[in-house]
């Protein structure tokens, strides 16, 4: 758990000295692993997201602690693929944002769907959010460098939130991860206002 919390504070560290500068740098020429991992870490409805896939598998336990963490990335992985391909889908911007407003708000209220049902929800959130970034990469990045370090940002940020769930279950005041979700779902409604 230790170690978890260690990975998780880093992570969260990373996140809050990242710009949006590192993510788009001047030259795209070398665009790789390391521009792909930086991505995620600049947006905040990206980052709100992914924390919340943890947190919400937190809250919900068994095999959804290990699966929504993982299924996430890939779909994203694919939806990327469909973006950087040139197919179009409709209200990507829309359906990211309500993203964090309803990953938010399933925390808050301790929703807890059976995987039937919260698996296609990560799944359709996952391919929206990866369609965004396929369809934003750069025409000189590597594809394969960059998406895998977006993956691994992406992991590493459901990681800070299954940390802060466990965590949080431990604590003498449950209601903290259904506050940080109340607080997720808040930033989500007011970035749903703004698309």
């Amino acid at each position: 758990m230790r170690r978890i919390a260690s990975t998780a504070s880093l992570a969260l560290l990373a996140t809050a000295f990242s710009t949006a500068a590192f993510a788009h740098p001047g030259d795209h020429s070398h665009i790789g692993f390391a521009a792909g991992f930086a991505h995620p870490l600049s947006g905040l409805d990206h980052l709100l997201a992914m924390v919340a896939v943890g947190l919400w598998a937190s809250q919900l336990g068994g095999r959804a602690l290990w699966l929504l963490p993982l299924a996430f990335p890939a779909v994203m992985a694919a939806g990327a693929a469909i973006g950087f391909s040139g197919v179009t889908l409709p209200w990507v911007e829309i359906g990211i944002t309500a993203s964090v407003l309803v990953l938010g708000a399933a925390i808050a209220l301790t929703w807890r769907p059976s995987l039937a049902v919260s698996l296609p929800l990560i799944g359709l959130f996952a391919l929206l959010h990866g369609y965004a970034h396929g369809v934003e990469l750069p025409a000189q990045a590597s594809a394969l460098g960059y998406g895998a370090g977006f993956v691994a940002a992406t992991l590493a940020l459901h990681l800070v939130g299954l940390a802060i769930g466990l965590a949080a279950n431990r604590l003498p005041v449950r209601f903290a991860a259904r506050t940080a979700g109340g607080a997720i779902a808040a930033v989500g409604a007011v970035l749903l206002v703004t698309v």
